[in-house]
């Protein structure tokens, strides 16, 4: 049974951290690309960060570029985000998703195999 977990979100003053974690089981975690996600009231789910498979390469939304950092632990089947200089535009329910989409496309919610229940980040002024 495929089960994606996250957990670490809250609520926090602009400019503080986060760390997000998200626990897999159930797939190959290696052999995913492990992704975040992010959808705000209204708004669609978006691109947040991805560590393509297995590891050692990512790519980041210009919004989030500088700030977030992802990481994986594929001995632990873990995904991490780190989120520094929350701005309230973060706010938003964090996703952690996995693909093998080809790299063309992992940037792509539809093209995600599998998604977590999300964990809500509010950043407040």
């Amino acid at each position: 049974q495929v089960q994606l977990a996250e957990s670490g979100g809250g609520l926090v003053q602009v400019g503080d951290s986060l760390r997000l974690s998200c626990a897999a089981s159930g797939f190959p975690f290696i052999n995913y690309h492990m992704g975040w996600f992010r959808q705000a009231p209204g708004k669609e789910r978006e691109f947040v960060a991805v560590s393509k498979r297995p590891g050692g390469t990512e790519y980041y939304a210009d919004s989030v570029k500088g700030r977030f950092i992802i990481s994986r632990d594929n001995a632990k089947k873990m995904l991490y985000l780190q989120m520094n200089g929350l701005k309230p535009e973060d706010t938003a329910i964090y996703y952690c998703a996995s693909s093998t989409a080809a790299l063309s496309a992992i940037r792509r919610p539809d093209m995600q195999h599998y998604w977590g229940q999300g964990t809500q980040v509010t950043v407040s002024t």
